[in-house]
């Protein structure tokens, strides 16, 4: 009854323990500059988390609500006239929920630059 699945994680354990089992074998012993983790091995400058003001966080986050609006609006546009009716309230639905993240992003002043 569960054998496929049985199966499937079976496939994913082998997998897994091939993969470490393969990272054993072409291992070279770490040094210090091949082991930190900032900027493939240089000496750190600043902190890794420095580099980026927090306002942009949230700028970056309506720019991909935005990316992902022309993603969904661009299969929709080719079904719409097949579909009818449902395909267009479903897209009005869509667009109120991206309209209230809109709307939450500028009371929170993402939309502000400076």
């Amino acid at each position: 009854m569960y054998t496929g699945m049985v199966a499937m994680v079976l496939v994913a354990l082998l997998g897994i323990a091939g993969v470490y089992a393969l990272h054993r074998l072409a291992a070279v012993a770490p040094t210090v500059l091949v082991s930190l983790p900032f900027q493939s091995g240089w000496r750190p400058e600043e902190h890794a988390l420095s580099r980026y003001h927090a306002r942009w966080y949230p700028a970056s986050i309506v720019f991909l609500a935005f990316d992902v609006e022309m993603l969904f609006m661009y299969p929709w546009a080719l079904v719409v006239a097949e579909k009818g009716a449902r395909a267009i309230v479903e897209m009005f639905v869509f667009l109120a929920a991206l309209f209230v993240a809109v709307a939450w992003a500028w009371r929170e002043g993402a939309l502000r630059w400076a």
